[in-house]
């Protein structure tokens, strides 16, 4: 089935209203579950990803930047931009207010001087409300399975993106090894529910999670879904034995 298919609670219902929906009930549990789903790896993922997608800007070293974070959640992703490019400026949109509002709590604990260079809102990745060719930078971390049209969205970021500007997206996948897809078929489909419905109280939203990350393109196919898109130089990585792959593409 393909991802765009899958929904998170009903299937005669639009996709996007329910991604908000579900992040919306869990997102006072995201920040724990995340690390707790990953003992703690998304942190080393998300900085191996950041640091390749800064590395492939022009100019990085001297140049200060205009960041967009899609689907930024409780702000993880947007808050590591600001401590390694410091002068960035740097937006983060998600659908979710129930995430926005924990990433704006976040930002009130920074200095007044940091909080001017981020700024959080509400937007739909479909229909980005920014000019033609503003960021230099765009990262999305696992949200690209939750758009309800993937080409469409891809399209909107490169619309939104400069000449020479680099796209990164961060995305959970299935190990292929022989001893790793089955240990984390096992994972996935029964100890992450469990703990996810313990814990957020959503007994839903957790199963979607493997069900979406099997049914997305991975790999190869994403490489090829972004070309199809605009994108050029795309690469791709694995990291942890295929269970996250971060792609790079300007």
């Amino acid at each position: 089935m393909n991802v765009e298919q899958i929904n998170p609670y009903r299937d005669n219902e639009e996709k996007g209203g329910q991604v908000e929906e579900m992040f919306d009930s869990i997102a006072p549990a995201y920040d724990f579950m995340n690390s707790a789903m990953t003992m703690g790896l998304h942190r080393s993922w998300r900085n191996k990803a950041l640091k390749a997608a800064i590395n492939s800007l022009d100019g990085y070293k001297t140049g200060s930047f205009n960041i967009l974070d899609v689907a930024t959640g409780t702000g993880d992703v947007a808050f590591k931009l600001h401590s390694l490019l410091p002068q960035a400026l740097i937006t983060g949109i998600d659908i979710s207010e129930g995430m926005l509002d924990i990433a704006r709590k976040k930002l009130l604990e920074l200095p007044e001087d940091d909080r001017k260079l981020l700024a959080f809102g509400k937007a739909d990745c479909l229909s980005l409300p920014f000019h033609d060719r503003q960021f230099s930078l765009i990262t999305v971390a696992y949200g690209v399975r939750n758009f309800s049209r993937l080409r469409q969205g891809l399209e909107e970021m490169k619309r939104v993106l400069a000449p020479g500007g680099v796209l990164c997206i961060i995305e959970l996948s299935t190990p292929q090894g022989f001893l790793t897809a089955p240990a984390y078929k096992l994972y996935s489909r029964k100890i992450i529910p469990f703990i996810g419905r313990l814990v957020s109280g959503d007994s839903r939203a957790y199963s979607y999670l493997p069900e979406s990350i099997a049914a997305s393109p991975q790999r190869e196919d994403m490489a090829a879904l972004l070309r199809a898109a605009g994108f050029s130089s795309v690469e791709w990585k694995d990291l942890t034995f295929g269970a996250v792959t971060y792609y790079i593409a300007k």
